[in-house]
């Protein structure tokens, strides 16, 4: 995605209020957008990490989940998953499954920049290597879930705040990712109930 393209707003409620250029809406006022966060897995239930680029916005250089990012307006969220992954990861297109429908979370880095996102959280199943895009990741690896999950629980493994947020939830819905039941889009935020006739 170019700083160009534009992000959608929302209100408390999830419903969309409005559409703002992605190069403006991560600062110190940040409004409340829509994202979503992705975790890989391969058939081992490996998790693929990656470590964010040196030079991005929000939280340079820190390792994160998958992938995350901004539907366009009018985008279903499991195509703004696919695009991304395609974009930042160069993996093929495979289902994304939806599993945290309602997350969300708001965090502030040292020097003041915010990010506020209604972010829900998808899981995809690959069978592909990954080929990071260096615009958009410094590095990806793959590591077995449990050790992930211990790491982040334990504070061994420094993530990204939402990654943190996230993970505790995930490990909710059972020890096994490939075996977790995907949520129903019914829970989803009111903007992001985008049907795929649209766009």
């Amino acid at each position: 995605m170019t700083s160009d393209e534009l992000v959608v707003l929302v209100d408390e409620e999830g419903h969309a209020i409005g559409t703002a250029r992605k190069s403006s809406v991560h600062g110190q006022e940040t409004p409340l957008h829509l994202a979503f966060s992705s975790y890989v897995f391969d058939h081992d239930g490996r998790v693929l990490l990656t470590r964010r680029a040196a030079h991005k916005v929000t939280w340079p250089g820190v390792l994160t989940n998958s992938c995350c990012g901004h539907p366009l307006p009018g985008e279903p969220l499991d195509r703004a998953v696919t695009r991304r992954l395609s974009y930042e990861l160069g993996l093929p297109a495979a289902p994304a499954d939806l599993m945290l429908p309602a997350f969300a979370y708001r965090a502030v880095m040292g020097n003041g920049v915010v990010e506020h996102e209604l972010c829900p959280v998808y899981r995809v199943t690959v069978d592909a290597l990954a080929v990071p895009n260096p615009d958009e990741v410094g590095e990806a690896l793959w590591l077995p879930w449990k050790e992930f999950v211990d790491g982040v629980l334990s504070h061994a493994l420094a993530v990204s705040p939402w990654c943190a947020e996230q993970v505790p939830l995930l490990m909710e819905l059972g020890p096994d990712p490939l075996a977790w039941t995907p949520a129903d889009e019914s829970g989803l935020p009111p903007a992001a109930r985008v049907s795929h006739g649209a766009g």
